[in-house]
């Protein structure tokens, strides 16, 4: 089906990208999962090309382009050739967002450049071992001393944390029984400040070259120079940019779906059972047609979505509807095609097993189907 979503600059911009992950990713990509990490190197070569500064300003090194559009580029090139670049994802969907919104012009001379060439890499630090969606319950701390906060507490399930220069830390600053929404702030720590430390590379079922990881902060003393907007007002910053978040994660849902079906194509086509292709069989057949009609219908609900991001008019409930839909409908879709691998579907050598794999966690992060469930419901009226 026709998209209208993209203009012909972001048709070049992906010839670019395509080109990129075809000759240095493709290669690299299953020493790199081996690895459970993405090299630095990695992020100097996307920012020498100037793919992670386009929505920098060009002061900074970057392109000017705020333009959520290209990062979906980004996000269906690598689906399509079969890889992932989450930790390239959460830099530029997830945390870069909050830079660009919240940087005051010191912070901005001191940090653009280096987002901008991949020299500087980033992670944001709120899920702690007790609270997942619950922002409101968190516990790291953070006690004004001076021109210094003097940051406590723990973070869990971090991409990204393994490597980040900068982590932007959700701690709480002042307490209200009355609001827990309210007190919390935005520090940035850096990269050898003292009592920061990295815990545990987490070992997860899927999406292995993304790594996750436990952060611990003991009495770390972070600049007030280094906190981003206002004291106590990060709840109302994570909200904000909680809708491009989870479009992110449908973006990827979708952009991942497609290319399970594109492989299972390819592969019912090849393999015989009884003497004739798989693709030859009625059965075969409907799923594969199914799948292709919800991928679709995921698609058109997706870009109207994006073109409303694009437009500043996406409200969190339309963006919890299409994250719910999307990652629904990946994970069937997924499942679907795997069981028309038979047996090869499950050796991690076949792309689908891997797809199978890393479909799992779209229905957790960024907020639950639950939550989006519960978000939908209170736009309702219920």
């Amino acid at each position: 089906m026709r998209r209208e979503v993209f203009t012909a600059d972001h048709e070049e911009f992906r010839k670019l990208v395509r080109e990129f992950v075809a000759k240095e990713v493709v290669p690299n990509y299953a020493s790199w999962e081996r690895a459970g990490r993405l090299p630095r190197p990695l992020f100097e070569q996307l920012g020498s090309l100037g793919l992670l500064g386009m929505a920098l300003p060009e002061a900074y090194g970057g392109a000017g382009l705020d333009d959520y559009r290209y990062n979906v580029v980004l996000q269906e090139e690598a689906a399509r050739a079969l890889v992932t670049l989450g930790t390239v994802r959460t830099q530029l969907d997830v945390v870069l967002p909050y830079f660009l919104s919240y940087a005051d012009e010191a912070q901005r001379r001191r940090w653009f450049p280096g987002l901008a060439a991949g020299k500087l890499l980033t992670a944001v630090a709120m899920t702690e071992p007790g609270t997942g969606s619950d922002l409101a319950g968190i516990r790291t701390t953070a006690v004004r001393d001076g021109e210094t906060y003097v940051l406590s507490g723990a973070k869990t399930f971090i991409t990204g944390g393994l490597l980040a220069d900068l982590v932007i830390v959700v701690a709480r600053t002042s307490s209200d029984p009355g609001n827990r929404r309210a007190g919390l702030t935005l520090l940035v720590v850096e990269d050898g400040m003292p009592g920061f430390t990295r815990g545990r590379v987490l070992d997860k079922m899927g999406i292995k070259v993304q790594d996750t990881v436990e952060l611990a902060f003991d009495d770390v003393r972070v600049p007030v120079a280094n906190r981003l907007g206002e004291e106590g007002a990060a709840f109302g910053y994570l909200g904000h940019n909680l809708p491009q978040e989870r479009m992110t994660v449908a973006v990827g849902s979708v952009a991942q779906a497609r290319a399970a079906l594109e492989t299972t194509i390819e592969y019912v086509k090849e393999r015989e059972v009884f003497g004739k292709p798989v693709a030859s069989f009625q059965n075969t057949k409907f799923e594969l047609a199914a799948v292709a009609a919800e991928i679709e219908a995921a698609q058109a609900m997706l870009d109207r979505a994006v073109l409303d991001l694009v437009d500043g008019e996406l409200a969190g409930a339309d963006a919890a509807k299409v994250k719910l839909f999307c990652t629904e409908m990946q994970a069937r879709a997924v499942d679907r095609c795997l069981q028309l691998f038979g047996g090869y579907g499950y050796m991690a050598e076949y792309p689908v097993s891997r797809l199978y794999a890393d479909a799992r966690i779209t229905r957790i992060y960024a907020g639950t189907s639950e939550v989006m469930k519960v978000i939908i419901a209170k736009s309702l009226g219920l």
